[in-house]
């Protein structure tokens, strides 16, 4: 079966739970899937009962398909997401942004935990991604193109969207919320990384590690959806870092940052939202 053939299969299940229609995308990483609990007249679907839908299988990740309302936007946000360590290839790893992008939701917000590179990071900070290096050495394009996803060679410039970026500075400005930015080394996972390693990264120009969110910034920059993606410093990693890193530290971070990620992406919600609007309007005027 193709991608395009799955996503809309999967489209139509989640359609037949839900009138909504979501103008947003948001993706919940490890330990940061409280956010979706305070949607208003939300429905949460397992991602079992999603036809081709991989189903995450590490704590942390609740594996729900949320549709709801913050700040009077309707959103579609994933509760978790599947993982290339966990044994999925690419192209199923980012089936569910695909599926956010089939619902409806034009602009996207990525989250994930990171590990910090910068010894001036601490746990619990959070620092908006400008950029990536797609250390994985997978990519969910290869193979044949489905044209009507996107075009066959996408251009990664804006992989992150410089507009989406900054109503995310605005509105951590406006909260007093401290947003560090950098740039994400994603890599496959699932061992943390050795303190050469991180030796490594650091002179390659990252500031933060991670395993997720590269491959999903891949999909949607080919599907034309403008994505933005922050990451929850929950450790500092190996070789800065004093102790041993383990899931339970990610969580605990993830957990001390809870109140101002929770604010910060409902803040940036409402912002999108007036994103989409404006580039709906644009297209319709030409």
């Amino acid at each position: 079966m193709s991608v395009v053939s799955a996503l809309n299969e999967a489209a139509l299940a989640v359609r037949a739970r839900t009138n909504q229609a979501p103008t947003v995308g948001v993706v919940l990483g490890s330990g940061l899937g409280a956010w979706a609990e305070q949607l208003e007249n939300a429905q949460a679907i397992p991602y079992a009962d999603v036809p081709h839908m991989p189903v995450s299988t590490v704590q942390g990740h609740a594996g729900k398909l949320w549709i709801g309302r913050s700040n009077g936007v309707t959103v579609a946000c994933l509760q978790g997401r599947a993982h290339m360590y966990e044994g999925h290839e690419p192209e199923r790893a980012v089936f569910g942004v695909r599926l956010l992008a089939r619902l409806g939701a034009r602009a996207m917000l990525i989250t994930n935990a990171a590990g910090g590179l910068s010894p001036w990071f601490a746990p619990g900070d959070l620092m908006l991604i400008r950029d990536h290096l797609n250390l994985m050495f997978k990519n969910p394009l290869i193979g044949p193109n489905e044209s009507e996803l996107g075009p066959r060679f996408p251009d990664m410039t804006h992989a992150y969207d410089p507009t989406l970026g900054a109503e995310l500075r605005a509105a951590a400005l406006r909260l007093g919320v401290r947003l560090h930015e950098g740039v994400y080394a994603g890599l496959l996972g699932p061992t943390y990384e050795t303190p050469a390693e991180i030796r490594m990264l650091r002179v390659l120009g990252a500031d933060a590690v991670g395993m997720s969110t590269v491959p999903e910034a891949i999909a949607l920059r080919h599907m034309r959806v403008p994505v933005t993606a922050v990451s929850c410093i929950t450790n500092l990693a190996a070789g800065i870092s004093p102790q041993e890193l383990s899931h339970a530290e990610v969580e605990e971070a993830a957990n001390l940052a809870k109140p101002r990620f929770v604010s910060l992406v409902s803040a940036w919600v409402e912002r999108a939202a007036a994103f989409v609007a404006a580039q709906q309007t644009g297209e319709g005027a030409r």
